[in-house]
């Protein structure tokens, strides 16, 4: 019997390892770019410019990865910690390893930084946990990056932890924002040179905030997809940026999102006549096929993990049946995949 589409095994695909990209590609927007529409064309990212129109709105993600992943000791207990949000009382929710020896009241002694520690305020049945740490603002931020480490994902090894030059290669050209535990991927693959060119065709450019958190690495490992819960994730719409987004789309301008993230967010600010409102808040929409979209008319995007929200939301977005060949034919092309990886452009699907 088919797997129903919202099985997720429906969502599942065979990836040879050698094809998980474990750098960036030099320069970064040399990167392929499979063009998703009514074919499949093979491009390079460098192409971008030629793919769009005049008129057209790019719509990015300026957040900041911050070095979220720390170490520390309850007595003689060692935790693991991955920073996932802050909370507006100034705690963080956070990701734990050895979350069980943990308990309210505790206090943890952070490595690599005198005079850090967190308290435990409280412990969550999903191995997460909110934390109050002995500085905040300023003072965190500063400490935080004497004592913290990026929290790579997973499929990208390094033997010895992520480098200096994962501390470059993991942030965008658009990053302003500090707060995103990962990157918005997609970023990645802007140069200045190629946001110049886009310019000079008349393509403009607009950025909000979603700091995406620790969760975005989480398989989907409920049965049924809706009971998979997404970790909230704090966002920023500004006025303007709606305001722009709004007049592109009134005067016949299409609006591409650069990166899930993005879209995520856009949807989040969307009403159900298409019209983005400003944002300011926590968002854990979760996009499956069958969801209308209304915000954006492209995305470009990585390409995702099997089984994982991302690639739901992509099949949502450009078709289920179109993104399965499309995965096919960049597998059978050794395209590569994941943070590191190449791109993809996709055009919404035709309700």
């Amino acid at each position: 019997m088919k797997p129903s589409p919202f099985d997720p095994s429906f969502f599942e695909f065979n990836l040879p390892p050698d094809l998980i990209a474990q750098r960036p590609a030099e320069p970064r927007d040399s990167a392929r770019l499979l063009h998703v529409h009514d074919t499949l064309d093979d491009h390079r990212v460098t192409s971008l410019p030629d793919l769009l129109q005049p008129g057209d709105l790019l719509v990015a993600n300026n957040t900041r990865v911050i070095p979220a992943q720390l170490s520390g000791w309850r007595g003689e207990a060692r935790i693991g910690i991955t920073l996932n949000r802050p909370l507006p009382d100034g705690t963080w929710h956070v990701l734990v390893r050895n979350a069980k020896r943990l308990h309210p009241g505790d206090t943890i002694e952070i490595d690599n930084a005198d005079d850090f520690t967190a308290t435990v305020l409280a412990r969550h049945e999903d191995g997460s946990a909110t934390l109050r740490f002995n500085h905040e603002g300023p003072a965190f931020s500063k400490t935080l990056h004497r004592a913290g480490a990026l929290a790579l994902p997973p499929y990208i090894t390094r033997a010895n932890g992520p480098t200096a030059q994962d501390s470059t290669d993991y942030q965008t050209i658009f990053a302003t924002h500090e707060g995103a535990v990962a990157a918005p991927t997609a970023g990645l693959h802007f140069t200045p040179k190629l946001l110049h060119r886009l310019q000079a065709r008349g393509i403009g450019q607009v950025t909000l905030t979603l700091h995406v958190g620790a969760g975005t690495f989480l398989p989907v490992r409920a049965d049924a997809i809706q009971a998979h819960k997404l970790h909230a994730e704090t966002g920023t719409l500004t006025a303007a940026a709606a305001n722009q987004i709004n007049a592109t789309r009134a005067r016949g301008g299409r609006i591409v999102a650069i990166g899930t993230t993005s879209l995520r967010l856009l949807e989040s600010a969307c009403d159900a006549e298409g019209v983005v409102h400003p944002f300011d808040g926590d968002t854990d929409i979760f996009i499956l096929p069958g969801d209308p979209i209304r915000s954006a008319d492209l995305l470009l995007t990585n390409f995702h993990l099997p089984r994982s929200t991302l690639f739901m939301l992509v099949c949502a977005f450009a078709g289920i049946d179109r993104m399965k060949n499309a995965y096919a034919h960049a597998i059978a092309e050794k395209y590569r995949f994941y943070s590191y990886g190449d791109a993809t452009l996709l055009h919404r699907a035709t309700p």
